[in-house]
């Protein structure tokens, strides 16, 4: 079996990605902690209460852990209900807090990837009517606003919004995310909201910093004909694709917002991306079904010799993340892998899915594709929305009752590939020898 390097242009990014409701703790003014409370949301009934701890500092630890594992970047987010807790009042002790934890990423060379909204609402506007209501274009963009004027001199990338396009079909048509809706006009409303939001947000943005890079993160979920009958096959892929992976970017790149019923035209929001941001874990097949008029007549499954994930949540299946940069390379602007990670507890898969999907972005950035960074996620095991504590995506687990940090193998896989800017040999043939036959074939 040859020994090669896949080695990774300079400069390339190299990080983990986490939320603020996800791991800093005792988020109790926004609508996913109010979500948490009612009984039947949360798997088990399951609430994120301390999370990870990094409200109360434990966030210099696990800084410490990324930069000394060989990290040069971090994606976090910064919560809106902290840094406006009410409509009329800004709490400059929480804009010193996201301050602090910015000069901590600064003081061991991480380079922060900051996200202002992902998921969650403060409460005061969730009962306002959150992204339904045609104010919160406007009070986002105010709020981003203040957010620049804060945070301008530590970072020039800038996230607006995380998976739009997954925060409307959870929150709107899946009803799994709050308000727990199952409405498809609504759905388009917010598609719409959401758009006009991080249009003005981006204005925003390079008003306060014109060498500002701003972009999304999008879940990207390409959705294959199963065959045989492709042509047919197609159909409801291409529906479905569409709405969830194609509408919220096609947007803004033309000012036209796609739906299934209609396009709305949104002409402020055109050329209003100065990269690419991707959220990619797997991949569904689609088969034509008559059957399934709600799914829009798509019956969807995994490929049936890819492994899964602890909860069946993930497929294993490296190539999508090809196709994935494939597609992100039609915008013609640079890209970054904002997400890519799997559930698994015991480390069984990670180390593999980890070697053969980083495989793959190398793949991408032979051809002289634009890929600028990856980041994992996550850093640490943390709450997983309404799948609460079940599913592990941390390099290092968590001991949710004490705290304590669990180095998984894979976190020294992934300081290899980090150190070297490289997924070489060795590496894979220490850590996920599994990887081996794919990666390096004789």
């Amino acid at each position: 079996m040859p020994k090669a390097d896949y080695v990774f242009p300079n400069g390339f990014l190299w990080g983990t990605a986490t939320s603020s409701h996800q791991v800093e703790g005792n988020n109790t003014n926004n609508d996913w902690w109010a979500w948490e409370q009612q009984e039947g949301r949360i798997l088990h009934g399951h609430r994120s209460g301390l999370a990870c701890d990094w409200w109360d500092g434990r966030w210099r630890e696990d800084f410490d852990r990324a930069a000394e594992t060989g990290q040069n970047a971090h994606r976090f987010s910064i919560e809106w209900s902290r840094v406006q807790p009410a409509p009329d009042r800004w709490d400059e002790d929480a804009i010193d807090h996201y301050r602090d934890m910015l000069r901590g990423l600064r003081d061991r060379a991480l380079l922060p990837l900051v996200t202002f909204h992902h998921f969650s609402l403060p409460l005061w506007l969730a009962e306002r009517g959150g992204w339904e209501n045609e104010e919160t274009p406007a009070l986002f963009a105010r709020y981003v606003r203040k957010c620049m004027e804060a945070f301008r001199e530590y970072t020039n990338f800038w996230i607006t919004i995380n998976e739009p396009n997954v925060y409307a079909y959870e929150g709107y048509i899946a009803g799994l995310f709050p308000p727990g809706k199952k409405d498809l006009t609504a759905a388009m409303r917010v598609m719409a909201n959401l758009v006009r939001g991080h249009a003005l947000a981006y204005r925003e943005i390079h008003a306060v910093q014109r060498e500002a890079r701003v972009g999304l993160a999008l879940a990207i979920r390409p959705l294959l004909p199963a065959g045989p009958l492709k042509f047919l096959d197609g159909i409801p892929a291409k529906i479905a694709g569409q709405f969830f992976n194609e509408a919220f970017p096609g947007a803004l790149k033309d000012g036209k917002l796609r739906l299934i019923t209609r396009t709305v035209p949104i002409p402020e929001a055109q050329g209003t991306q100065d990269f690419v941001g991707v959220n990619y874990y797997t991949v569904d097949m689609v088969r034509f079904d008559l059957l399934r008029p709600q799914e829009m007549f798509g019956h969807r499954f995994y490929p049936a010799d890819a492994p899964l994930s602890d909860t069946g949540f993930i497929a294993h299946f490296p190539e999508g993340m090809f196709l994935t940069l494939k597609w992100a390379k039609s915008f013609n602007l640079p890209i970054i892998v904002t997400e890519n990670g799997v559930e698994d507890a015991d480390d069984h898969l990670r180390p593999r899915y980890l070697a053969e999907h980083i495989h793959q972005v190398w793949r991408a950035a032979n051809f002289n594709w634009q890929i600028k960074g990856y980041f994992h996620w996550t850093l640490v095991d943390n709450f997983e929305w309404e799948r609460g504590w079940t599913q592990r995506f941390g390099l290092w687990g968590l001991d949710v009752d004490t705290q304590r940090r669990i180095r998984r193998p894979s976190v020294d896989l992934y300081a290899s590939i980090c150190q070297k800017n490289a997924l070489t040999y060795d590496a894979v043939a220490q850590y996920a020898p599994e990887a081996l036959p794919r990666l390096f074939p004789e």
